[in-house]
């Protein structure tokens, strides 16, 4: 190790509180300790790499971002500070990992226009400076090819090159430490020139990308050397919430917990309104009554929107809580509009269209089966014995107490309500069943393996993941949790061509809606073009024109071609249960388990268990459609 300078030696003397900090990571401690001279030195496990960033002032912000989003970072006033606190944490983790790299991140004074023939905005400048070892080079390679692979909106980088000497090194071009280092720097791209104003999503997507391309480098000195096997790059991430995200987390909970979006959209007189249906011959859209609202909207928008995001060091995390505010804000707005048109409008934001390729499904499913629900040219099954609300509310207090003791954080409770239209709905760790409930006998396991095994084990798993977005749910996370419910359904065995047109019906009754069909017109709609019973019909256009029409029910059968594509392209189950996550959330819920920030499930779903389980599910992955449910 090459002799320190005398600045850095002079810094060393004035950081009494580092001995503290390496005995700290020597215990395989985390580390969070402020500089007294302005900064910060987070080390969330010890790992054979540092990202460092020095400024006395606040003029490369996204630099500072970039440098505080990596699991190991150090905040510097000064250089031979931070070459100090490198030098010192440096010797101990190479030590422990037999080699250990810096990358210095830094912008540019300027974003200057580098030529003014691009077709739309001209390219940008990123400068990467590195130390001609093999392994600092194949590093700076990987960060190189993991920039150049992106778009900045409309901008790509010019990435140029260099490769110190050691004479340059020792001249002061770098920080002085004895160890690879790797100096990056960018044009400020994401001000603008003439105001300095910030882009804010160009902002957020060079963060994203420059830490990406950060940690490709770190993972690509780790394999040159051997000091650290990973099974992805992006594992080298936290593996740790800092408080800045606990607060955030409850304050985002704070919000979502003061209404529940179901409950306050569905009619609390479904039976009255089938009579007043009934008595009009069917020709008159009945009176829907709902709760009065618990909250004040707007109140709840301006807490909403004075969360704070900005210092939560972590690009994932604050794209999911971003995504949050952005789905509990929707719900405010269709909670505001309820019984209006802006309902409608507000629900298609949230939930989406229904699509064509999703309504040829949803017609598929009804054509193919006859109004018996059994699949065309097969027999109809016999009349059926049903189960009253006690029988089901018993039968469910019997899985909950199976669950409790598998985990005994399972605590959820059933309640018999007045108040619903007939079936079971879950509300946080509630399972409600309305009075009026009649299922069928053998469809009493798979509906409450719907309910239970899927909506409330994933809230429970949820909870255990120490953030209460994994109960509450990621933005979007319903289709997904109702194509899972859909498929719990038909592991247990209790899958039925009724149920499935059902689920068919309600993307047919939801794309009416949207087109402009009134109430009744759907519900003949159903009846006459597809065969459902009357009471079928008037349950399922209940639903879609709850609240003044919400597309809500068009997930079911969405959800469940998601997870049957999932499934056919090799996909697995084993995220889904972690808590309530979106299909796009798949990649993420991954990452955050290879970083170790998130468990594995705590429990999982008892109808796994089911003798015909396995069997089902590695039919599954060979490519199903929604009708092969049907062949149990």
């Amino acid at each position: 190790m090459k002799q320190a300078s005398a600045g850095v030696s002079a810094a060393r003397s004035n950081l009494d509180w580092l001995a503290d900090v390496l005995v700290s990571i020597e215990e395989g401690k985390a580390v969070r300790q402020e500089l007294p001279s302005g900064g910060r030195l987070h080390i969330d496990r010890a790992l054979p790499f540092l990202c460092v960033h020095v400024s006395d002032d606040d003029r490369a912000p996204v630099a500072r971002e970039i440098t505080q989003a990596n699991a190991s970072y150090l905040i510097a006033q000064d250089r031979a500070t931070a070459a100090a606190i490198v030098e010192a944490v440096g010797a101990l983790l190479e030590r422990r990992f037999g080699a250990f790299m810096v990358i210095e991140m830094g912008e540019l004074a300027s974003d200057e226009l580098l030529t003014d023939k691009a077709p739309f905005l001209p390219p940008f400048t990123i400068e990467v400076t590195a130390g001609k070892e093999a392994p600092i080079r194949a590093a700076a390679r990987a960060f190189i090819a993991a920039f150049e692979a992106i778009q900045v909106k409309f901008r790509t980088p010019r990435v140029e090159i260099r490769y110190w000497s050691e004479e340059r090194r020792a001249a002061g071009e770098a920080l002085d430490i004895p160890f690879p280092l790797m100096r990056v720097r960018f044009a400020p791209v994401y001000r603008q020139q003439e105001s300095d104003k910030i882009y804010p999503e160009l902002r957020e997507r060079l963060i994203a990308a420059l830490f990406d391309a950060g940690l490709r480098a770190f993972a690509a000195f780790a394999s040159a050397t051997g000091s650290l096997a990973t099974s992805t790059h992006r594992a080298l991430g936290r593996k740790a919430f800092i408080d800045a995200v606990v607060r955030t987390d409850r304050c985002i909970d704070e919000v979502a917990s003061t209404f529940d979006f179901l409950l306050a959209v569905t009619p609390i007189n479904a039976q009255a309104a089938w009579t007043e249906f009934t008595a009009s011959g069917c020709g008159r859209a009945p009176r829907f009554l709902y709760r009065p609202l618990t909250l004040e909207v707007e109140a709840a928008k301006r807490k909403l929107f004075s969360i704070p995001f900005e210092h939560l060091e972590d690009p994932v995390l604050y794209q999911l809580y971003r995504e949050k505010q952005q789905e509990l804000d929707l719900q405010l707005s269709m909670l505001s509009a309820r019984e209006t048109a802006k309902f409608t409008e507000f629900g298609r934001a949230l939930y989406g269209p229904v699509e064509a390729a999703l309504l040829r499904a949803a017609g598929e499913v009804l054509a193919r089966t006859d109004k018996s629900g059994t699949e065309a040219g097969g027999s109809a099954s016999s009349v059926r014995v049903c189960a009253d609300c006690y029988f089901v509310e018993r039968r469910a207090r019997e899985m909950i107490a199976e669950y409790a003791r598998r985990c005994s954080d399972f605590e959820a409770r059933v309640e018999v309500r007045d108040d619903l239209p007939s079936g079971l709905l879950v509300s946080g760790r509630r399972l409600l069943i309305a009075r009026s409930t009649l299922i069928p006998v053998d469809r009493v396991e798979a509906i409450l393996s719907h309910e239970i095994g899927v909506h409330l084990l994933t809230y429970f798993n949820g909870s255990a993941q120490g953030l209460r977005l994994f109960r509450s749910g990621l933005a979007g996370y319903e289709g997904m949790q109702e194509g899972l419910a859909v498929f719990a359904e038909f592991l247990s065995g209790g899958m039925t061509g009724e149920r499935l047109r059902l689920i068919a019906a309600r993307v047919i009754a939801c794309a009416a809606m949207l087109d402009g069909a009134a109430l009744p017109e759907a519900h003949r709609l159903l009846i006459h073009e597809h065969g459902l019973p009357e009471t079928d019909a008037f349950n399922v256009v209940l639903r879609v024109y709850r609240g003044g029409g919400l597309v809500k029910d068009a997930i079911y059968l969405r959800g469940l071609l998601q997870l049957l594509d999932h499934l056919a392209d090799g996909g697995v189950l084993e995220p889904f249960w972690m808590g309530k996550i979106a299909a796009s959330h798949f990649g993420v819920m991954q990452e955050l388990s290879a970083r170790g920030l998130l468990g594995g499930p705590a429990v999982r779903p008892m109808f796994l268990d089911h003798p015909q389980a396995p069997a089902r599910l590695a039919r599954a992955r060979t490519g199903m459609s929604p009708l092969d449910l049907l062949d149990n």
